[in-house]
């Protein structure tokens, strides 16, 4: 993936600099432009943004501030080259979110090796969900790998909403947002309510949840979860959506339709040790119980295990 990173100052000294330092790199890509022109680096939403303080005519602070109040780029990571020593300066800069301050005379290699540790943060970073800040694919998958390998015993729960994409119709995204992130929020108090380690919880994506858990209390566990989305997710709807029990769509054809308030479905597979070799069997054997909990109305959870447990 190529690495975007505008460079701001008003001479356009420093391109040549970075291009030779990453003559090698070729998925790194540097533009020069100038302060005045900020607008045209946050349109582009670059992956990293250096600002060569000696070398514009702006007041630096301002000019972060800038950075930072643009929707876009309020987390684009952002470096400070400048020649001015003083403490209270660099303070003042940093305070406005800045990653990092570096000194002036730059050490290129140390500029070099912090540039490419920050991509590789921000790597690991956009696999995790911005919305609820869990885990997502990348991990989820790592997670169960591990715990196969090293032949645990553990209980895997997929979570997800019914009704979701009505409840979107009805009341637009930024609305749905919101239950996902309550739903985020209800599974993580609820499982770090019973177990004090050995958890995973991640978000697959939209309204689909996975949380690793121990298996003992999975029961418990379901209707804590259950219970608590109920109650919650009540706020989400106006008074009149509620008294009814349903809300009111139009489908493709223009002919309205009911549906139900948004529930919780959650199906539960018990991975004893040396029951599955592979994530794939986990995956398969999810689909079964994930039909089983979503053919009963309302929230509800379904479990798949070979023996009981208390």
């Amino acid at each position: 993936m190529l690495k975007e990173i505008y460079i701001i100052d008003d001479d356009e000294t420093s391109l040549v600099v970075f291009k030779s330092l990453f003559k090698n790199d070729e998925d790194y890509k540097f533009i020069s432009v100038k302060s005045e022109q900020i607008d045209v680096a946050l349109n582009n939403i670059p992956s990293l943004i250096i600002i060569n303080e000696d070398a514009i005519k702006r007041d630096i602070v301002e000019l972060c501030k800038q950075i930072r109040r643009n929707e876009d780029n309020n987390i684009t990571p952002v470096i400070v080259v400048s020649s001015n020593l003083e403490k209270s300066h660099r303070l003042q800069i940093l305070q406005e979110s800045i990653e990092y301050y570096i000194k002036k005379p730059v050490d290129e290699e140390y500029l070099y090796h912090t540039i490419k540790n920050l991509e590789r943060l921000l790597s690991i970073n956009r696999t995790i969900s911005p919305l609820t800040g869990l885990p997502g694919n990348v991990q989820i998958h790592a997670e169960l790998k591990k715990r196969l390998t090293k032949k645990e015993e553990f209980a895997v729960l997929y979570i997800d909403l019914d009704n979701f994409k009505a409840y979107n119709d009805a009341y637009g995204f930024l609305k749905g947002d919101q239950i996902i992130q309550f739903t985020a929020d209800t599974i993580l108090s609820s499982i770090h309510n019973f177990y004090t380690e050995g958890t995973f919880i991640g978000h697959i994506g939209g309204d689909d949840f996975i949380a690793i858990t121990p298996y003992k209390s999975i029961d418990s566990l379901c209707q804590t979860i259950i219970a608590t989305f109920d109650v919650g997710v009540k706020k989400f709807f106006t008074k009149e959506d509620q008294e009814k029990g349903y809300i009111e769509v139009a489908n493709r054809k223009g002919v309205i339709e009911q549906f139900h308030l948004t529930s919780v479905s959650i199906a539960v597979v018990v991975a004893d040790k040396d029951r599955f070799n592979n994530i794939l069997e986990i995956g398969e054997v999810s689909t079964q119980v994930k039909h089983l909990a979503k053919s009963i109305s309302g929230s509800s959870y379904a479990i798949d295990r070979r023996r009981e447990y208390e």
